[in-house]
Order: structure tokens, then sequence, then C-alpha cells
């Protein structure tokens, strides 16, 4: 069985695209201002509305391939009013990023949410954050199922929704009125993981797919999960754009949180300091299909699984052309 990975699509529709330099615009501090716009242009990504490209070279490509399943693994629009799909424009992309990937695949897509279709404060403007709004449309509006399992012969395949298991990381960027909501879904959705996990079967192996890392060391707090990492093949992350990424994030692991920085700084560097626990959910990264600028690395990953639960998966990348 074949299955092939696209994370961290970013769509930019019409709405999107016309908003360009939209992280720059919320930054107050000038000197900020002029390094966010350098790291943008020479490291992250220069215009980040010009590569829906990309999603039809996978597109292309994975017609090629032939794939049995299709996980996409979050991160569908641009986000760029930094409260996820509560926002019309980036609805509209996440929207048109989905009915393209369902027109293809239809049932043989898989989708899990990303933290941009539930909003988050901008990396350098301290703007934004998760919307009930935003949630309700994903669920609602978009269809999105927030954790599913999918049985093969070989392999279960389970996908999570990281921002709310990795919920008390944003604490600082919720809506006051919108915390009890919050809570209450966390809670609820902490229980059906038990579930889940209690009743996976004990004679074969399963794969995660979580988009964002941060989650990680939270579920690895959950009695029912422990109990099962000695079956987990690998864990599919997103989230982290490019392996240089992954790489600094398991050199950090471990640092102190630092609460003086800003919310952001805060959430990122408590993100590393629960990065050990990461270990034993033998992570593997799905780059985006663009990459990053520095480095012009993106792509998908291609995942062969085999016929009886004794068989491994093989899991290989595939490099997309920077255009």
């Amino acid at each position: 069985m074949r299955l092939l990975v696209v994370s961290d699509i970013h769509l930019a529709g019409d709405a999107e695209r016309a908003r360009f330099g939209w992280e720059r615009r919320v930054i107050r501090n000038p000197l900020l201002r002029e390094f966010a716009g350098l790291y943008r242009r020479w490291f992250w990504l220069a215009d980040p509305t010009a590569h829906n490209h990309q999603l039809d070279a996978f597109l292309s490509a994975a017609g090629n391939t032939a794939p049995d399943l299709v996980i996409a693994n979050g991160d569908y629009s641009c986000d760029s009013a930094f409260i996820g799909l509560a926002d019309d424009a980036a609805f509209a992309s996440a929207r048109e990023c989905l009915g393209k990937l369902r027109a293809a695949f239809g049932t043989r897509l898989l989708a899990t949410l990303g933290d941009h279709e539930l909003g988050k404060m901008s990396l350098f403007g301290g703007v934004g954050g998760p919307r009930w709004a935003s949630w309700e449309r994903c669920v609602h509006d978009l269809g999105f199922q927030p954790l599913w399992r999918h049985d093969t012969a070989s392999h279960v395949l389970v996908g999570v929704t990281s921002s709310v298991i990795a919920l008390p990381s944003f604490q600082r960027e919720l809506i006051d009125s919108e915390r009890d909501a919050w809570s209450a879904l966390r809670t609820s959705y902490v229980d059906q993981l038990r579930v889940l996990f209690r009743d996976l079967p004990r004679d074969r192996k399963f794969i995660l797919f979580c988009h964002d890392p941060t989650a990680l060391g939270y579920l690895a707090e959950i009695e029912e999960v422990q109990a099962r990492l000695p079956q987990l093949e690998c864990t599919i992350i997103g989230h982290l754009h490019t392996r240089l990424i992954l790489r600094t994030s398991r050199f950090l692991a471990g640092m102190p949180t630092l609460g003086f920085l800003g919310q952001t700084v805060k959430r990122l560097s408590g993100a590393l300091s629960k990065a050990r626990r990461w270990k034993p959910f033998r992570v593997v990264l799905c780059p985006s299909p663009a990459g990053i600028q520095l480095l012009k690395d993106g792509g998908y990953l291609q995942l062969d699984l085999g016929r009886t639960p004794a068989d491994s998966c093989a899991v290989r990348a595939h490099r997309l052309p920077w255009r």
C-alpha cells in the first residue's frame, strides 16, 4: 500500500494574495519590522503568496505515483489575519486548497488540522491567536475530522489535531470569552484520545500524523498513549517546513522556557523544553511543498506499507523543483 503525505501547503487565494506584506504591517517596532523583512526575504519565504504552483506540482507527481491514500497534514491557507479560518480570506484559501485535494483524491484523502487553521499569534507582531469560530468552520463548514483512525492490512493510521492537544501552550493567545469553550473541548478531546489509543490492536504497529510537534510533549503525558508507544512505527509531523528547523529543534531540546520575550517566544521555547519527549515518537518531518527561501528544499513524503503486520513502513522523501 502506497501513501503520500503533503503538509503546509499554505495556498494563497485571491483575497490573501491582495494582502501581501501583512506580517510587516502589524509590527510596530521599526527595527523589528526591518529584521522580519530580512528574515522573510533571505531565510523563510520572500513572498509566501507566490507558491501556489507547488500544490499543482504535488498533484501532478501524485497522479504519476497512483497512491492508495494521501494524507494532508495541516496548514492549508496563509492565515494572513492570524486568526485562522474565522477570517474570510483564509477560509477561502483553505476551501480552495481542500477543493483541489478532494477533487484529485476523493475518499483516498485523509486530512489533519494545522495550527494555522485555528489561528496563531504572529511571530513578530504579537497579534492574533486561536478563534472558536475557526474551529467551527473547520469542523462544520469544511468537514474536517479532528481525530481519525484508518486501518490498513499492516498498520493503523491515526490523525490528531495538534493545537487542541497543545492548548496549554496557546492559553495567553485565547480570547477570555472563549477560554471555557476551548478548555471543555480539550478535556473531551483527551478523553477521545484515551479511548482511541486504548482500543488500538496489539498485534499491529501504528503511524501517527500530528501537524505540530509541540503536541508530542503533551501526548507523552497521557497514560494510554505511553502504553502504545512501543507499537509506534513513526510520527509524521509538518509545521517546521524544513529539516533544518527539525535539526535545530533537536539541538535545542530541553532548553528552559523563556517567559520574558513575549508570548510567541514563550510558546516556542516551551515547546523546545519538552522536545526531549519527542524521541519515542520517532519523528519524521514532511517538508512544505515550497520549503524555505534559503534552501529551496520543498517536497513531500512517500510511505510504502507492507502486506502484513510484521512488515515495516518504508519512508522516502521527494523533492519538488523550486520555481
